[in-house]
């Protein structure tokens, strides 16, 4: 299947950074949960805020590179938003068959009344997809929108 003329493993591979962008923070947020560090700091490094960045730098990469439109920058909203998603159920899941908790379950960041984080997981894999993947392609597609008007056709393709 393609989009914009592009294949999916065409825009994993244009992905691929901010794909590890987005691990990094989660292996960075997990890491200082684990090791007591302060709220504050853990907040920093959240899973849902970086992928507000990387559909900027998406967006961005796809623009510099001629890489494709709207269709590719949706596409590219949804591969970060399930990778996010993804890596934040696994570690819930590690905290639920491992038997210890970590960030991803810890109460301040976890709903009550959820001893097996079934409603957490849940949550994240249908309005944590839905509603980041929708919100986030909304961005990506208005601020291209807005690169395009900045720079004319003459620079870059129109899709």
């Amino acid at each position: 299947m393609r989009f914009s003329g592009k294949t999916m493993k065409e825009h994993i591979q244009l992905l691929t950074p901010l794909f590890g962008i987005i691990a990094a923070v989660w292996a960075l947020r997990f890491f200082f949960g684990q090791v007591g560090a302060p709220d504050w700091l853990i907040r920093l490094f959240s899973v849902t805020l970086i992928v507000p960045v990387s559909i900027i730098l998406m967006t961005l990469l796809i623009r510099m590179k001629r890489f494709g439109g709207y269709p590719s920058v949706i596409v590219g909203a949804f591969l970060l938003v399930v990778w996010s998603q993804f890596l934040i159920v696994a570690a819930i899941l590690l905290s639920v068959f491992g038997g210890v908790d970590n960030i991803f379950t810890a109460p301040q960041f976890s709903p009550e009344n959820d001893p097996n984080h079934m409603r957490h997981i849940v949550g994240h894999l249908t309005f944590g997809v839905g509603w980041l993947t929708l919100l986030s392609s909304l961005m990506g597609c208005v601020l291209l929108f807005m690169l395009r008007r900045t720079h004319p056709k003459s620079k870059a393709r129109r899709d």
